[in-house]
């Protein structure tokens, strides 16, 4: 026989003594004040800390204000912590001569780490290609490793979304324009420093990415002596010509060299010889008289024509 009351649960001391509000508060992430000593980057992180003008406002931001938002951390095992989303932020604060910012403390995995760090930088006006390349891959390959987790122990029966259209709903962009950024990391360095600098566009470089690494430094040094980009149509050809295995430094000059006719279609002519209508003009008069005279008396016509249909 079971005893009574044996089945009552007394609430905990701290329970007994704290408001509701202090045990809600207890279950968020505490904002924590930490030496910037001990944060460390992200490793692998694809996105540049660069020193430029928006920088110079955050930097006289932090020195009057201090840091508005805290940066996300996570525990390292050699100790410290790293810096998973405000690496910005970071470097501001060490050049306002800041000794300390807000953080908030996370555990998570590295796969988890990797897309709130690719999420939370995607966000920010001015990326270079280069920079979206290295983050969707990054993101691509995590959101990859989960699926496979989830399919090892999920009995649930659905339809799951692509990877890649997980990458894209998470940036803004298409599928396909995510998997053009992903293929610029087939580039050669220099050439990806010309698509950053803008010197060459994005979609034929995306083409060129199927060059091998020694075609694409033939195909750039063509460019360089010639002072050239390809385009889109030439950047198609020369990916078919790699794919052939005929892509020589005779075959670029080819492609490139060859120019598309530019010749407009020409209008329909109509033509009325001389001889038939020469009688009804004066003597002397040219064919170019002639024809100026008959689209006038057209002209005529026409507007005739158009008070009579009223």
């Amino acid at each position: 026989m079971r005893e009574y009351g044996s089945n009552i649960i007394l609430p905990s001391l701290d329970n007994l003594f704290s408001s509701e509000q202090e045990r809600q508060d207890a279950k968020l992430e505490k904002i924590q004040i930490l030496p910037l000593s001990e944060l460390h980057p992200f490793e692998g992180h694809p996105f540049q800390v660069r020193d430029d003008e928006e920088m110079d406002k955050m930097v006289d931001s932090v020195k009057e204000y201090g840091v508005m938002t805290p940066v996300i951390v996570r525990p390292r095992r050699d100790g410290g912590y790293e810096i998973v989303a405000g690496h910005r932020r970071c470097h501001a604060s060490q050049r306002a001569g800041v000794d300390t910012m807000p953080c908030i403390v996370r555990d998570m995995d590295d796969d988890t780490a990797i897309i709130l760090m690719v999420d939370s930088n995607c966000q920010r006006e001015h990326i270079l290609p280069s920079e979206k390349a290295k983050a969707y891959q990054m993101k691509l390959e995590a959101i990859k490793r989960q699926g496979r987790r989830s399919d090892l122990t999920s009995s649930q029966v659905g339809t799951k979304l692509r990877a890649d259209e997980c990458v894209a709903q998470g940036s803004g962009e298409s599928r396909n324009q995510v998997q053009r950024y992903i293929r610029l990391n087939n580039l050669t360095p220099d050439l990806m420093q010309l698509v950053d600098d803008g010197r060459l566009k994005t979609t034929p470089a995306v083409e060129l990415s199927y060059l091998t690494p020694e075609e694409q430094e033939e195909f750039l040094s063509y460019m360089e002596e010639e002072g050239c980009t390809p385009s889109l149509s030439q950047a198609q050809k020369l990916k078919a010509a790699s794919k052939e295995s005929v892509l020589t430094k005779d075959t670029i000059h080819g492609i490139m060299s060859a120019r598309s006719p530019s010749v407009k279609p020409r209008e329909p002519q109509l033509t009325i010889a001389v001889s038939k209508v020469e009688r009804y003009f004066p003597k002397g008069f040219s064919s170019e008289q002639m024809e100026s005279t008959i689209l006038k008396l057209l002209e005529n016509y026409y507007r005739k024509r158009q008070d009579y249909e009223r």
